[in-house]
């Protein structure tokens, strides 16, 4: 289990087909031999949303790994290997059968060597305990990869592997050690003891350059990413390599500061409620606590406006916030945590997205882990005075990981509960709204029914009590009269104290609601059939808004008649306007709605027609940004009801911006309730738009569901291409390792169900890693493998970029010749079927031959054309490749800057590597030596975390020029040496290039050091 899941019958492996089964055996033999039950499987596999036949399931991947595990066992005898306990399971096999619990005795038996002064037997301990892995634990269950008992043993693993180069660093051993720490130290950038440990090493290994580049590197990514500076153990390792005498650090000791960016002012506020009334008690006493704020900038303070349910607290803070904007000049961030909303609470996590987004963080950037995001946030917030709305809020737990550190911000919180855990950690000051005063309430009533309320007091008393004094029920009582003029006040609070008590009757248990939905059951009933009808199923919508067509799909109507039947329930309160043609439903309603529902038995087909009408209009939107790879699409029937218009490049980008947030949801609601085709789909579909708009968080998000929903339905080609989606965001962002792990999967689950087209592509990104590797030979098998496939499933969008790849690798191997054929017949491909962003890739490695071949006037040319064809399109990361190439032949650093700029927006690591080099060349040609090497230092951090030898090799060939013209020619004899290293490992021609150059240097009798 320490690598992928597998398991064998003395020698003979046994066939794990089913990711359920891999899961269930994995998670087992985690517990080492201790029981699981039942629920903490299931809460394993689905989370928060097991279907109802989880046990059942369960069941099924236990038989089946018995039956796999113990061929020998009698039908319905006892099982000694996978026994039932209680409610569940338990793994029980011998600590030498299992590798995790090999692992660990080796660990155990090396600490117990080193304590009892045996260094040499430990370290061997160590090392053999290390070889046990073959990849990261449960590799090929993609499912559990968030596990906290998998990441638990990651973490085991990184402890271990600190452990030992410590071991090794005191027994001399560095150059053993270094690979070792070099690892640990990757695989957790913001470790400062790790960092530390592999510092010391390199001063050990006389390495002083290296040293001082990884403490820059790790101080800048701390300041960058967690807004610290390095603690002691980091800067105690800086100094003792500063105490040793030796060559100068190669970063400079003061490196020019690029300007500060521009920072956006975030102004997330609703628009305040029309009609306020009264609360002049509580918005004073929100005053104060901002009046106390700027007297003592001690802490942040946060205010806790708690109530019952429709009280008004979002009225209320949103009143107060406009009122209070000018004291927060770095902006006001709101958001809506439907703590309460029993289909899709929003997570920490998609909340910090959100505002890490408003204050200027690009998706790319944005990282995956929860607590990674917190601390950005609060970086990003330090300094700035900024109002925090945390509206809707369910817990203290939800709550924590989005409270700023800096006193100079304020929060705001709604909920319903009082939160007396953030009252007790984090000071917390409570503000519990009580119900509207009665006088108030009668003001209210009055400014929205007028004379009749001033007519008729005792009833307008009634109607407020029959409302229990809750602003939202005034509202929606108030435009029902209105909108029954001939009536009396009188009457109508007559028919309401008639459902008031048909609800009591039908709640015999005493919900203390009932007098509210009372209130909401009266305005309902007093609807039209149809707009009855919208009401109930809008409370269906999996996202945090509907817009006009999306309401037409679940209505089954016309767009201009769902235009009409919302501002009908705009009108009686019952929807909220969110923006132009967009609605969303106050939490309580919505539960209202849904119930409603459920007792008429109408939502099922609704949710039908709205998940179809989502699916086509997103095809449509795919097929309008990437006509060539139509082919790829699953056709989807087009719906009876209109759909957006995305027929044009604008219109399509526009509509799946707006909504993208929807889009996420659906994709959830449809994998935890019963509809994973429509998940898997809808995720394949929109693969495209999410990676070439930087939107990582969400397409992660959407992926984790489509996978599981695969996985769960044993869809095995379509768990293939979504892990290749995923792959392939790995690769954009430098995770060569996790990429080429999923492939290899990917590969395995498409030949298993005879899928060609996901083999072929994943064998093509197979290939890709493997060209940035710089592992050539492999890539070109696996690339011409992939272009068998594509001829024989006559994919020819797949072709041309298979082709293309060839001529790539051809390209970095100088056989220039054959690149330039390859990459030619990719372009004829490309124009053939008109796939023009594929065109502008090969292009760009065109004009990188050409560049080669010292054939300037072509390679402008074709970077030209490449850049008009990606500015058309939109695609962001073959603009910045098609500007690096411009930049680099005509030595323009504007053309680099802005590459530089789009693909660290982008989070694409390999561009970013690739144009740090490229600025580094060009800057030391141009006569700014200093600066170039800056840059070639960032591209030499990059590639070696990324792995990428190829322009690790470049990034020590330019140190080597900076070093020459600096007058350093010891130094620019080691990074030749090295950037000759890193080229023959690859074979890329470069290598001999450099070979000449240190062999004359040797014949000149110049010492080459």
């Amino acid at each position: 289990m320490l690598g992928p899941v597998r398991a064998w019958l003395g020698d003979v492996p046994v066939e794990l087909t089913s990711a359920g089964r891999r899961a269930v055996l994995g998670l087992l033999a985690i517990a080492g031999g201790q029981p699981l039950g039942q629920a903490e499987l299931i809460d394993a596999l689905w989370g928060d949303r097991p279907p109802p036949s989880a046990p059942n399931i369960i069941q099924t991947h236990v038989k089946h790994l018995r039956r796999l595990l113990e061929p020998g066992r009698a039908s319905r005898s006892h099982s000694a290997l996978l026994p039932r306990v209680g409610d569940g399971y338990a793994l029980r096999v011998s600590p030498d059968n299992l590798d995790l619990l090999r692992f660990r005795r080796l660990l155990a038996e090396a600490a117990t060597a080193q304590q009892g002064g045996d260094p040499q037997g430990a370290a061997g301990l160590y090392a053999e305990a290390l070889e046990r892995w073959q990849g990261a634990p449960l590799m090929d269950v993609p499912l559990l990869a968030g596990h906290p008992k998998v990441v638990a043993l990651a973490e085991e693993r990184h402890a271990a592997l600190g452990r030992y180069g410590e071991l090794m660093i005191t027994l001399g051993a560095v150059a053993e050690a270094l690979p070792i720490l070099e690892e640990a130290a990757a695989a957790q950038p913001l470790d400062e003891a790790g960092q530390a440990r592999l510092i010391r090493a390199y001063a050990v290994a006389g390495r002083r350059a290296k040293a001082f580049a990884t403490f820059h590197d790790t101080r800048r990514r701390l300041a960058d990413e967690l807004g610290v500076d390095p603690g002691h153990a980091l800067s105690a390792a800086h100094e003792a390599v500063l105490r040793d005498p030796g060559e100068p650090p190669a970063v400079p000791a003061a490196t020019p500061k690029p300007p500060a960016p521009v920072r956006p002012t975030p102004a997330q506020l609703p628009a305040d409620v029309p009609g306020f009334t009264g609360r002049d008690e509580e918005l004073a006493a929100l005053d104060r606590l901002v009046t106390e704020n700027d007297e003592q900038l001690t802490a942040v303070v946060i205010a806790a406006v708690s109530g019952m349910a429709g009280v008004g607290k979002t009225a209320l803070v949103v009143r107060w916030a406009h009122r209070a904007r000018s004291r927060f000049p770095d902006g006001q961030l709101y958001v809506n945590l439907r703590g309460y909303d029993t289909e899709q609470p929003m997570t920490a996590e998609d909340a910090l997205a959100g505002f890490l987004r408003a204050l200027g963080m690009s998706g790319p950037d944005i990282p995956s882990a929860r607590d990674e995001r917190a601390a950005a946030y609060r970086s990003l917030l330090d300094g700035r005075r900024v109002l925090i709305v945390l509206d809707n809020a369910a817990s203290a737990d939800q709550l924590r990981p989005l409270l700023p550190g800096t006193p100079a911000c304020a929060v705001v919180i709604t909920s319903r509960d009082t939160l007396p855990g953030l009252v007790a950690r984090h000071g917390a000051r409570r503000l519990v709204v009580p119900l509207l005063p009665r006088d108030e309430a009668l003001i209210l009533i009055t400014r929205l029914i007028g004379d009749r309320v001033r007519d008729d007091a005792p009833a307008a008393d009634d109607l407020i009590g029959r409302c229990a004094r809750l602003p939202l029920a005034l509202r929606v009582a108030a435009e029902l009269a209105i909108g029954r003029p001939e009536a009396t006040l009188r009457g109508l609070v007559t028919e309401l104290a008639d459902e008031d008590r048909r609800l009591k009757l039908l709640n015999a248990g005493g919900d203390p609601q009932t007098g509210v939905r009372a209130v909401f059951s009266w305005s309902y009933r007093q609807l039209s059939p149809a707009a009855a009808r919208a009401f109930r199923l809008l409370g269906l919508t999996p996202g945090p808004d509907v817009a006009g067509h999306a309401a037409a799909a679940l209505l089954d109507t016309g767009v201009t008649e769902a235009a009409e039947l919302l501002e009908v329930l705009a009108r009686a309160h019952l929807v909220q306007h969110t923006g132009a043609d967009r609605f969303t439903l106050h939490d309580l309603l919505r539960a209202y709605a849904v119930n409603l529902c459920e007792e008429i038995g109408d939502g099922s087909a609704a949710l039908d027609r709205l998940f179809d009408a989502t699916l086509f209009t997103a095809t449509e939107a795919m097929d309008t940004l990437y006509p060539a790879e139509q082919h790829r699409r699953a056709r989807v029937t087009r719906p009876r009801t209109p759909v957006p218009p995305v027929g044009d490049v604008g219109g399509a980008q526009a509509w799946l911006d707006r909504e993208r947030a929807n889009l996420v949801a659906m994709v959830g609601h449809a994998a935890t309730h019963g509809r994973p085709a429509h998940a898997v789909h809808l995720t394949l579909i929109l693969l495209r738009y999410l990676e070439s708009g930087g939107h990582y968080p969400e397409a992660v998000v959407m992926h984790e569901h489509a996978v599981r929903a695969a996985q769960l339905s044993d869809d095995a080609a379509a768990e293939a291409r979504l892990l290749t989606n995923v792959a392939v965001m790995d690769v954009q962002q430098g995770h060569y390792e996790q990429a080429d792990a999923l492939l290899r999967r990917a590969v395995e689950l498409a030949r298993g169900c005879g899928d060609h087209a996901a083999e072929a592509r994943a064998l093509g990104n197979l290939g890709h890693v493997d060209q940035w590797q710089g592992r050539y030979d492999e890539a070109a098998e696996r690339l011409q493998e992939a272009l068998a496939l594509c001829r024989l499933t006559g994919d020819q969008a797949a072709e041309a970029r298979a082709v293309g790849n060839l001529g790539q690798v051809y390209r970095r191997q100088g056989r220039d010749e054959q690149a330039a054929a390859y990459l030619s017949e990719s372009v004829r491909i490309c124009r053939r079927i008109g796939d023009p962003v594929g065109e502008g890739y090969a292009q760009v490695s065109l004009g990188d031959v050409a560049a080669r071949q010292r054939d300037t006037r072509r390679a402008v040319r074709c970077h030209r054309e490449a850049l008009a064809i990606f500015r058309r399109t939109n695609e962001r990361a073959g603009t910045a490749l098609a500007l690096d190439g411009l930049g680099t032949v005509t030595h323009d650093v504007v053309f680099l800057r802005e590459a530089l700029e789009i693909f660290q927006q982008l989070g694409e690591r390999a561009g970013e590597t690739r144009v740090s080099n490229s600025l580094g060349e060009v800057l030391t040609t141009t006569g700014q030596p200093e600066r170039g090497r800056e840059e070639h230092l960032r591209a030499l951090t990059l590639a070696t975390e990324t792995g990428d030898r190829y322009e690790e090799g470049r990034a020590h060939a330019g140190l080597a020029r900076v070093a020459e013209m600096l007058g350093d020619p010891e130094t620019a004899d080691r990074h030749r040496t090295l950037a000759w290293s890193r080229y023959a490992e690859i074979g890329a021609p470069e290598a001999e290039e450099i070979r000449s150059i240190i062999d004359r240097r040797q014949a000149s009798g110049t010492p080459h050091r």
